[in-house]
């Protein structure tokens, strides 16, 4: 027997939740781009210390250098502290006209959607579920995953025979 119909016979209501709904975003081709410093691209890489803490890996990729601006390493990285990273990065770079990211939390907050508007930075976020319209930083995130992070922990194996 289903579960909704034994509650309705003890005069039982089941709870419904409600489905949260990402922001509405317009389907846009990933362009090529044709300059630097017009389109930059962010997202967020996991990995785990030997511990078995959590970290937070920020990447920003300029699309048309394919240059990494920053990889940076935290515990926990919050929009206001997003909207840091990027100011230290427009200290020497100055500012994108375009920022295309995914829809975390952290990118969709109001810290950095103010932060755009009063540096003039069009946020672009692609569509959930479809890392292939970020294909920049997904790419770069992929080959930062096998030639840093993999590397480490592959060495740090290692290292207890080593010690011996």
């Amino acid at each position: 027997m289903a579960l909704k119909p034994l509650y309705q016979l003890n005069g039982l209501s089941v709870k419904r939740r409600r489905r949260r709904k990402g922001l509405a975003t317009e389907r846009l081709p990933l362009l090529r781009p044709m300059a630097p410093n017009l389109t930059w691209s962010m997202d967020f890489v996991m990995d785990a210390l030997a511990t078995g803490r959590r970290i937070k890996c920020l990447t920003c990729v300029d699309d048309f250098t394919k240059e990494c601006l920053t990889v940076t390493v935290a515990f926990g990285i919050s929009g206001v502290q997003v909207t840091r990273i990027l100011d230290s990065i427009a200290l020497f770079r100055g500012y994108p006209a375009t920022i295309r990211t995914d829809q975390g939390p952290e990118f969709t907050c109001r810290a950095l959607d103010q932060w755009a508007f009063e540096h003039g930075v069009e946020l672009r976020l692609i569509q959930p579920g479809k890392p292939t319209q970020n294909g920049f930083i997904e790419s770069f995130n992929g080959r930062f995953r096998d030639e840093c992070l993999r590397k480490v922990r592959i060495s740090r194996s290692f290292l207890p025979k080593l010690t011996r």
